[in-house]
C-alpha cells in the first residue's frame, strides 16, 4: 500500500429518539442494521464513525436485540467492547466535518422519523453527498429522511430515482403504521420517487446514483456489502 492512501471513512448517523411521540412505545436504532454495517464496513478497512443528533449514547430499539430479530452481528457486538463503546460515546453530528467522510450509512428504526428527518445539518450533508456523487446508503426507515431533501436546483432529491425502503405493508404487519408520524413509502411516492419492493422482509437493495438504499433489516448486510465494493474504487 502506497503511502499516499488515506484509509476511507464512513460516517454512520443513529437516531437519538427513543419513543415513538406520544404512543410510549420505546425505539432506537434497528440493532442489526447497525452492527452488520459496522462489522462489514470496518473488515473492509474503512474507518466507520458513529454519530447522532445528541452524541452520547444512541438508542438501539429493544425489540431487535431479542429473538427471533438476533443475527450473527447484534451477536458479536454485545460481546465487542470497542463497539459498545462506540455506541454509547457516538459524535454529536453537528460537530462533525462530514467533507471528511467518503461515504454516509444511515441505519433504520422508528425513532429516526421524530429526528433525523427533519434535521438540517443531516438533510444539507445528504445534499452535499448526492451533489458530489458520495455514496448515501440508507436502510429499512432511514430513506424517509429523504423526505425533504432538495437539490439545490430546488427539486426534490427522490423525483425520478430508483429508491426502497420499508414498505406501509410492513408497518402493517407489526401493527405500526398507526403510530408513525408519516409513511415512508407514501411520503416518497408523492415526491416523485420510483419506489420498488419485494416481498415483506426480503432483502432488497436498490442503487441509483449515489443513492443506495435497503428495504428492510435483511438488507442491511448487502446494502453495507455493496458500499464497500463501491468504495474500493
Amino acid at each position: 500500500m502506497s503511502t499516499g492512501n488515506k484509509q476511507k471513512r464512513v460516517l454512520l448517523v443513529m437516531s437519538s429518539v427513543d419513543e415513538m411521540g406520544i404512543s410510549g412505545k420505546h425505539t432506537g436504532t434497528w440493532f442489526t442494521e447497525l452492527a452488520a454495517p459496522y462489522y462489514i464496513l470496518t473488515e473492509a478497512g474503512y474507518e466507520v464513525v458513529l454519530a447522532s443528533p445528541d452524541g452520547g449514547e444512541a438508542p438501539i430499539d429493544w425489540l431487535s436485540m431479542k429473538a427471533p430479530f438476533t443475527t450473527e452481528y447484534t451477536q458479536r457486538f454485545l460481546k465487542d467492547e470497542v463497539a459498545l463503546h462506540a455506541a454509547k460515546e457516538t459524535r454529536k453530528l453537528r460537530n462533525i466535518n462530514y467533507n471528511t467522510f467518503d461515504a454516509v450509512f444511515i441505519p433504520g428504526g422508528y425513532g429516526l422519523l421524530w429526528d433525523l428527518a427533519h434535521d438540517s445539518h443531516l438533510i444539507k450533508l445528504i445534499q452535499d453527498f448526492y451533489t458530489s456523487n458520495r455514496p448515501i446508503a440508507m436502510v429499512c426507515h432511514a430513506p424517509a429522511i429523504l423526505r425533504d431533501v432538495k437539490l439545490p436546483s430546488g427539486e426534490y432529491l427522490v423525483k425520478g430515482v430508483n429508491l426502497t425502503g420499508f414498505k406501509n405493508d410492513e408497518d402493517t404487519e407489526i401493527e405500526l403504521l398507526k403510530h408513525l408520524l408519516f409513511s415512508l413509502e407514501d411520503e416518497l411516492k408523492g415526491r416523485g420517487a420510483k419506489y420498488q419492493s419485494k416481498a415483506n422482509w426480503e432483502p432488497n437493495v436498490v442503487i441509483d446514483g449515489p443513492l443506495m438504499t435497503g428495504q428492510s433489516p435483511a438488507s442491511a448486510p448487502p446494502l453495507a456489502q455493496a458500499l464497500a465494493e463501491r468504495l474500493k474504487a
